[in-house]
């Protein structure tokens, strides 16, 4: 399964890079976060892998991210891993008089029945988290609003 989404941020790149790019900031426009670690490599360079661990409903989840590609402030590309799903995230960062566009690129794999009978069933979850986690960090960087205290 593969959709795109976009958000346009009232920032200058450079800002939003500074706020997108630190892990600390993650937890104030990323729902249900509730921990990470590095496991591997150099915080935010390709190759660094970071295990997180999210609440989401009743549920506990934890994926694995890879950064497979930084080119910053252009691009970066990572994929997370967790049990049945592959997620591979190619990001974009234009910046437009001022303000900077986020183009996600987001491509889904899926392993087992379960799984791909609920991607089947519900893809439009998986449109509504991505753009969800988009809008809720244009909240926090243009506004300051942390999903935290939702």
């Amino acid at each position: 399964m593969k959709y795109t989404t976009e958000v346009l941020v009232d920032l200058p790149r450079d800002e939003f890079i500074t706020k997108l790019d630190n892990p600390d900031n993650m937890k104030h426009w990323m729902r249900g976060l509730l921990a990470y670690d590095v496991i591997s490599g150099e915080t935010g360079q390709e190759g660094a892998q970071m295990n997180m661990k999210f609440k989401m409903g009743k549920r506990d989840m934890e994926m694995v991210e890879t950064i497979i590609k930084r080119n910053m402030p252009e691009e970066f590309h990572a994929t997370y891993d967790t049990k049945g799903v592959h997620n591979i995230q190619k990001n974009f960062f234009k910046e437009e008089n001022g303000k900077t566009r986020w183009i996600s690129e987001s491509e889904f794999q899926f392993e087992g029945f379960g799984m791909k009978l609920m991607a089947f069933l519900m893809p439009g979850a998986f449109k509504k988290q991505s753009k969800k986690y988009a809008e809720d960090f244009k909240n926090f960087a243009e506004k300051g609003i942390s999903v935290l205290n939702k």
